[in-house]
């Protein structure tokens, strides 16, 4: 299982999204192997953070797809670079979550290029920040997505081996509140308490939570105020909101709009930054009939999840194109010290994608 030497490879590179030489030196290998299938190379070039990569196969008529991944991971230099192995498993960063789905991929290519001695329609774009919410590759992503007909993105599968057919959408918003400082003691009635405010804001936020329709609006941080005999003259709440449908992103949009201008404590100002970062994977019927097709091609039932975690798979799948998530390894622990890949779900994921990409191959 010479996949799993590459795997290790790969994981011993420290790819922590802000560490550019790290993320494109991981680039560098998937490049390397990737060019020897005959792919060709798009480099998206960037300064701050590694660069996103597209590797194009030749074009025919039929079914085009797009096979997505990241090099990126979630821990410093330093932090947690440990890789190990034992019979059962692979253990260290990017195992699951995703190097071990880009290997994935990538061995399904080698198997359908050794059978067939070329690949078509068939691209492989990987990105570097997707760890830290893709706010740079989204852009690369919707770009290119309207070329494809099917994207299988490469993140974890579950317990049983499901995919994945529907993802929360996530947005990420800070609310800035301007009060008056005055000093506690001697002026307590001429401040506006921004962080009295805030208050109010949180309560109200927290009401938009419906845990019955899975949609949540959780405060996760508070910045306010100067010291204890001050009246506060700003206040920040940092909050983020998860929905699984469009109708509830709606609703939650314009409540927090309603609580942004509604000044609770006379004389504050508020103002609301911030914004949605991958817009919700609803599973869809289009999504289905791929599932059925699946199955007929491999003969085998194909088990499938939802989940309120995000991936890039939101962003393709809100520009329209059929997608399905999850068609990397098991594993668990991801973003943990913890972070572990099962070494006999490679080759079940491995001869799933293989089946998938030569019906395509063969039949387009």
């Amino acid at each position: 299982m010479n996949y799993l030497t590459d795997l290790m490879a790969i994981m011993s590179i420290n790819s922590y999204t802000k560490n550019k030489i790290g993320v494109d030196n991981v680039g560098k290998f998937m490049s390397t192997w990737l060019e020897d299938l005959n792919f060709q190379k798009k480099i998206y070039t960037r300064e701050l953070i590694g660069d996103h990569l597209l590797f194009s196969s030749k074009k025919k008529d039929g079914t085009k797809i797009l096979l997505l991944g990241h090099n990126d991971t979630v821990f410093p230099a330093n932090s947690f670079e440990d890789v190990s192995e034992d019979e059962e498993w692979i253990y260290g960063p990017g195992a699951c979550d995703m190097k071990g789905g880009n290997i994935v991929a990538l061995q399904a290519l080698r198997n359908i290029y050794t059978s067939n001695k070329e690949i078509f329609n068939i691209d492989f774009l990987l990105v570097s920040d997707e760890e830290s919410g893709s706010d740079d590759s989204k852009l690369v992503t919707s770009s290119i997505a309207k070329n494809y007909d099917l994207c299988f993105v490469f993140e974890a599968a579950g317990e049983n081996m499901e995919v994945v057919t529907q993802r929360k959408g996530v947005g990420t918003f800070t609310i800035h509140i301007e009060g008056k400082a005055s000093h506690a003691g001697n002026h307590y009635d001429k401040g506006i308490d921004a962080n009295l405010e805030a208050s109010f804001k949180l309560q109200d936020l927290v009401k938009l939570t419906n845990l019955d329709l899975q949609t949540t609006v959780n405060v996760g941080k508070i910045n306010g105020g100067i010291g204890a005999n001050t009246i506060s003259p700003k206040c920040e709440l940092t909050l983020e909101i998860r929905y699984t449908s469009n109708d509830e992103k709606q609703r939650v949009l314009n409540a927090i709009d309603t609580i942004v201008n509604k000044s609770y404590v006379k004389g504050t100002l508020s103002t609301l930054t911030g914004s949605i970062q991958r817009d919700v994977m609803q599973e869809n019927s289009k999504q289905l009939e791929l599932i059925s097709q699946i199955e007929m091609i491999t003969n085998s039932k194909l088990l499938t999840e939802k989940r309120g975690g995000v991936s890039d798979a939101n962003i393709v799948a809100s520009c329209g194109v059929t997608t399905l998530d999850g068609f990397g390894p098991y594993g668990d622990g991801d973003h943990t010290i913890k972070e572990r890949a099962l070494k006999d779900s490679f080759p079940k994921r491995i001869d799933l994608m293989t089946k998938i990409l030569a019906h395509f191959q063969n039949n387009n």
